[in-house]
């Protein structure tokens, strides 16, 4: 589990492939002082585990799963990415509940400077947009965000100097791709409404307006 609050961040080392997955080398800004083998280290918002350690330097397997759900597919050596090691009970929670299971790709549509913010529209499966709302949280390459608005297939966020100087976020140009995970809990609150069924329909069993309406809870 993680928080969203980007710990510093790595440059891509060396990439191995291995079938349709890959193994990923990654060189650590900031000192990995604590983390031992079969850690989880987010990268970019994606929960891997160390399988080798050496000094500030660590290496993860990424599973075809993995490949086929977030850009690690496109990255090249040299690319700076996000890093966050695993959550412990004792830590403050600064950011949101972060699973570090990405749910898709996204895409950078649109940035302008607005005072000191940058303001940051991302485009995205609208599958993913069901789980989001004003005022909730996403995660953006594992960065934890707020979200100013949502549309169909979209989504905007603020981003303050502080984010946009430490993490990759602010690094990116419209075009660039991305690693999206939706707030958890709305995937679970669908979940146990619908009976697991995406949508439900008419005789069928779960929980929706016309249900609501009918045992006296509208």
């Amino acid at each position: 589990m993680f928080t969203g609050i980007i710990e510093g961040l790595g440059t891509i080392r060396g990439i191995q492939p291995s079938g349709e997955g890959c193994k990923l080398a990654v060189d650590a800004d900031f000192a990995l002082a604590g983390t031992r083998l079969g850690d989880s280290i987010a990268v970019n918002g994606a929960c891997l585990t160390a399988v080798a350690l050496n000094g500030r330097s660590f290496t993860v397997d990424v599973s075809p799963e993995t490949m086929a759900r977030t850009t690690f597919g496109r990255m090249r050596a040299g690319d700076r990415v996000n890093l966050e090691r695993a959550l412990r009970l004792s830590d403050r929670l600064d950011g949101h509940l972060v699973s570090g299971h990405i749910d898709g790709m996204g895409s950078l549509a649109d940035r302008k400077a607005r005072s000191n913010a940058i303001i940051i529209s991302f485009r995205v499966p609208r599958d993913l947009t069901r789980y989001m709302i004003p005022k909730g949280s996403v995660a953006v390459d594992g960065v934890s965000l707020t979200i100013n608005a949502v549309t169909a297939d979209g989504f905007e966020v603020s981003l303050i100097p502080l984010t946009a100087r430490l993490t990759t976020v602010g690094m990116k140009a419209v075009g660039d791709a991305v690693n999206i995970e939706t707030d958890m809990i709305g995937k679970y609150v669908e979940r146990f409404v619908t009976g697991g069924k995406p949508k439900t329909a008419a005789g069928q069993d779960g929980v929706d307006i016309d249900f609501l309406a009918r045992h006296g809870f509208l």
